[in-house]
């Protein structure tokens, strides 16, 4: 094939993808309209599948990330992980592989080109069992991260894109979405930005090791830290549990925990209006006037200012 040849056969190739991507951003902002709930973000009848339709930028929001793909159709965002900020766009996917307290925001955004991303919560389950068709295949080398940007290929667009198509389609999604999110998976372990999806597959490499001492730390994230004990659960010396946990999530486990305590604050102080004080003794503090000042740090305002409707959403 001569080079102008293929040259022709490349760039139709891309018109083709761009024409399939206009077309899933339609059907997405329309089904969005349709829901009327007036929210960016619509949860689909699909479990675990959600799309999402901002029509402008947004300002910083603290939540926890369960492990998840995240994929931008149109659109910019911006997600600070740990005090790195990490920029993600249209054509880009972002995989979440352990649980994290994440700030973000929607950077580009307007009423005539909206931010559209769909996301699709993972499940642990299901990456293990592709442990046979995964496990023995090479990879090249990529450092580990619990949250990984990349280019979204052709072949994982087209999976979402058949997914996003049984939405309205109960019947059929009934036998057909298992089958699509499975796909999904196993896409997501042959990309680039797996690397560390692809350590989960074994129950014992440093990735699932921190897994188990993050979801430790989950459930006890109201009472004193021992990292000598998650280091122990971890397996791992307490300096190599440090070590390897920091170079994962680009936190400290007492600053993960931090983190984790001051967004369920900022839950209760706003959903149920509790006292400052309260507030702070239930998501673990001593010292109501330690939890007002790293509060003030983590977002911008003081806790006083969610119970008067003053708050921003800085950070």
């Amino acid at each position: 094939m001569h080079r102008r040849e293929l040259l022709l056969v490349v760039d139709q190739g891309s018109m083709e993808r761009s024409v399939s991507n206009r077309n899933l951003i339609e059907r997405i902002c329309s089904f969005v309209d349709r829901q009327s709930n007036g929210s960016d973000y619509s949860p689909t009848e699909i479990a675990g599948f959600s799309v999402l339709r901002s029509r402008a930028p947004s300002d910083f929001e603290a939540v926890v990330y369960n492990p998840l793909l995240c994929l931008i159709l149109q659109g910019e965002k911006e997600t600070y992980f740990g005090a790195r900020p990490v920029s993600f766009a249209a054509g880009q996917s972002l995989i979440v592989s352990h649980d994290l307290p994440i700030v973000s925001r929607v950077t580009q955004a307007s009423d005539q080109t909206p931010y559209v991303a769909v996301v699709l919560e993972l499940d642990m389950t299901v990456i293990r069992s592709l442990f046979d068709e995964i496990g023995e295949a090479e990879f090249e080398d990529r450092q580990i991260k619990a949250l990984d940007i990349g280019e979204t290929d052709a072949a994982l667009m087209d999976a979402v894109d058949r997914l996003f198509g049984l939405v309205e389609k109960p019947f059929e999604a009934k036998v057909m979405a298992p089958l699509i999110k499975r796909e999904i998976h196993f896409r997501l372990l042959l990309a680039q930005h797996g690397a560390t999806l692809r350590q989960l597959l074994s129950r014992e490499s440093h990735a699932s090791r921190i897994a188990k001492a993050i979801q430790q730390i989950r459930r006890g994230y109201t009472t004193p830290l021992a990292i000598s004990e998650l280091a122990g659960a971890a397996g791992m010396s307490p300096s190599s549990f440090h070590q390897h946990f920091k170079t994962l999530t680009e936190t400290t486990p007492l600053q993960y925990q931090k983190d984790l305590r001051l967004m369920e604050a900022r839950r209760l102080l706003r959903d149920r209006q509790l006292s400052v004080s309260s507030t702070a003794f239930e998501v673990g503090y001593e010292s109501p006037t330690q939890f007002s000042r790293e509060y003030s740090r983590k977002f911008g305002v003081p806790p006083r200012a969610e119970l008067t409707g003053t708050a921003g959403t800085g950070t």
